[in-house]
């Protein structure tokens, strides 16, 4: 195409732009800025990045998994560790927490180092499988502290565990060498048999990790 014809051209169009109507003139300039505004987005957006969701649109699922303690007033050496997956159980674990109905403190959660963990809900830390610490080896998941019913006790050192060797197996001590049900007797932590504990450790590796216990 000539120059004489691009300025004929180009002429015609801003003649017949300048005389359309006002609304006509505004529907047609919005239509350049939304136009606009697509090709920007288009040009910014990181390459290889899917678009944002539209506002509403429903996202990825998202598991969500949390631990529940079950406490049995009838006999807390007897009582339920709960893995729940988005609302469902997906595990349950024969648990003890305290030192049982025969002893005077055994219920009482403000009753530190004899009495079962306080109701509520806890942050769970990383699991272990080499735990050392003084009392506790091997197979350990910390939980935060937490401050009893009546306002002013803090109970602290608080895990899931067993009674094992740091490196999982059978001890020769007491601490840790696990002889049977009156095993689950503890100092307020959440205490499964050693098979169990590393039954649970299998089960949260299949999924996303708890971030929080929920005793009730």
């Amino acid at each position: 195409m000539s120059a004489t014809s691009t300025s004929t051209s180009t002429s015609t169009s801003t003649s017949a732009f300048a005389s359309a109507s006002p609304l006509r003139v505004r529907a047609a300039a919005i239509g350049l800025s939304a136009m606009a505004l697509v090709t920007v987005a288009t040009v910014t957006a990181p390459s290889g990045q899917a678009a944002p969701a539209a506002a509403g649109r429903p996202g990825a699922a998202t598991t969500v998994t949390t631990l529940k303690f079950v406490r049995n007033s009838a006999d807390p050496q007897n009582s339920r560790l709960l893995v729940v997956r988005n609302n469902k159980t997906q595990a349950v674990f024969r648990a003890g927490s305290g030192l049982g109905r025969n002893h005077a403190k055994g219920r009482d959660e403000c009753a530190s180092a004899k009495g079962w963990l306080p109701a509520g809900t806890y942050t769970v830390g990383a699991r272990q499988t080499r735990y050392n610490g003084n009392l506790i080896k091997g197979y350990a998941i910390p939980l935060s502290n937490k401050t009893c019913k009546n306002g002013r006790t803090t109970r602290t050192e608080l895990f899931i565990h067993s009674e094992m060797t740091r490196t999982g197996g059978q001890g020769s001590t007491e601490s840790r060498r696990w002889d049977g049900v009156g095993d689950y007797k503890s100092a307020g932590c959440i205490k499964l048999a050693p098979e169990d504990i590393k039954k649970l450790f299998r089960n949260l590796g299949r999924g996303a990790a708890p971030k929080h216990l929920v005793v009730v």
